[in-house]
């Protein structure tokens, strides 16, 4: 009865290994790549974005990564090069700044 014992928690503890091991790697291997496959460059009302994220350019991606979540829900990739999308950056920044002092 102990030697069963023994090797249910064996394997439980091998499959409870295996997952944690997968979960990483899962999350590591989004983080090594591009998060926008494509981008939103239709202008749109600021009030509209609940967060906003900016990922640097680096060695998961060769290009800057503007992230927007709306008060909807909806994640969308904004082209850093559209000069709307800058004003909102630079908007976001002061009110961050403003939060901060």
């Amino acid at each position: 009865m102990t030697s069963r014992l023994a090797v249910a928690l064996l394997a439980a503890f091998l499959l409870s290994a295996a997952l944690c091991d997968a979960a990483v790697l899962t999350r590591v291997g989004t983080e090594l790549r591009c998060q926008c496959i494509k981008t939103h460059s239709t202008p749109f009302h600021p009030k509209y974005i609940q967060e906003l994220r900016v990922i640097e350019s680096g060695p998961h991606c060769e290009k800057s990564e503007i992230i927007v979540k709306l008060i909807d829900g909806r994640e969308l990739c904004l082209d850093p090069k559209e000069k709307w999308v800058q004003k909102v950056v630079q908007m976001f920044l002061k009110m961050a700044e403003k939060q901060a002092s």
